[in-house]
């Protein structure tokens, strides 16, 4: 069997022949420029550059779900408070009634409540551009049946009575109804809720499958350096020692995979944003706005990443070393029988 290098923490190096147990004379220099190649975990080798890849990509993916969850998170939050401080009335035109006099009527009534601040009609230019998708353009809306709409700005802290408002429209204004949109609000918040439990559910997927990994890896690399680990245990290595090594091994590792990931998830979020902002007049543009505002990630999602990375880092970290101290102690116990 040859010979075993052993690396103390300060640094003293000594090797040990394990059959002979003598220690030849090999100078500091020689062990020092080596050291890399003799040290317990080799810190440059095809199965860990592999391992920060799989990291690398790992958090990516977990690094863009977190993005999504938060951008989901902002986006139901901003629609529950446009909600909270607007509702619409609709005017019907009824026959035998005046529609610009039920207008008047109806600007006037909402206006009493405590809690309206502004109550705004709703002019045929904005009404024809609301129909657009439906009827196109061109056609004259005094030809045609179409609704009248009022929008009512409220007071988000102390908002008006809208049972009441929708019994006095239904008494002095025929055709008219309320509209708060709770109903709309409620299915788009479900659908917000579902989307980020769904985030949650994928996140700890990926990190699970992150500490999977770093076992196997932990594993494979004691395998392939399972005589040393032995021998350094055997002549009294605590499990303290060896278990720090791969710790601060696979710590790098960890981070550098991490960093690569949350860089890359980064620079997708930017592209992202920059898009949406520069085709902005884009009908599909339109509708991605239409959701998600200005489609860029807050600053909870940015502070997050940097938070997953370190985050990684740390998971590899202790997951290496639970697995070391797991096998050192499985030898303890067959050095005891």
């Amino acid at each position: 069997m040859p010979a075993v290098w052993f690396w103390k923490g300060g640094g003293c190096v000594f090797m040990t022949d394990v059959q002979t147990g003598s220690q030849p004379e090999v100078s500091d220099e020689y062990l020092l420029r080596d050291r890399k190649l003799h040290a317990i975990v080799p810190r440059t080798s095809v199965a860990g550059n592999t391992l920060t890849l799989v990291i690398g990509i790992m958090s990516f993916l977990a690094s863009l779900t977190l993005g999504a969850v938060s951008l989901v998170n902002d986006t139901a939050t901003g629609w529950q408070s446009d909600i909270a401080r607007e509702v619409t009335i609709q005017v019907k035109p009824v026959e035998g009634e005046e529609m610009q006099a039920n207008l008047v009527k109806a600007i006037e009534l909402v206006s009493e409540f405590e809690g309206v601040d502004n109550v705004t009609l709703l002019d045929e230019a904005a009404t024809q551009r609301l129909l657009e998708p439906w009827l196109g353009t061109g056609f004259d809306m005094n030809e045609l049946p179409v609704p009248r709409i009022l929008s009512v700005t409220v007071d988000e802290t102390s908002p008006p009575d809208f049972a009441a408002i929708q019994t006095k429209l239904d008494a002095q204004i025929a055709g008219a109804s309320l509209d708060d949109h709770r109903t709309w609000v409620d299915r788009l918040n479900t659908m917000a809720r579902a989307t980020i439990i769904s985030g949650i559910v994928i996140f700890a997927l990926m990190m699970a499958a992150t500490i999977l990994t770093v076992v196997f890896a932990t594993r494979g690399a004691m395998a392939g350096n399972r005589h040393v680990i032995e021998v350094l245990h055997f002549v009294g290595a605590d499990q303290g020692y060896i278990a720090g090594e791969f710790q601060r091994h696979f710590l790098l590792l960890g981070l550098k995979g991490g960093l690569v990931g949350g860089i890359a998830a980064v620079i997708v979020f930017v592209l992202i944003g920059w898009w949406a902002t520069e085709n902005i007049a884009d009908p599909s543009a339109d509708q991605v706005s239409a959701l998600f505002g200005t489609f860029s990630v807050g600053l909870d999602g940015y502070l997050g990443t940097v938070l997953l990375v370190f985050l990684v880092g740390i998971l590899t970290a202790l997951t290496s070393r639970f697995t070391v101290l797991r096998h050192v102690e499985t030898l303890d116990r067959m050095q005891g029988n």
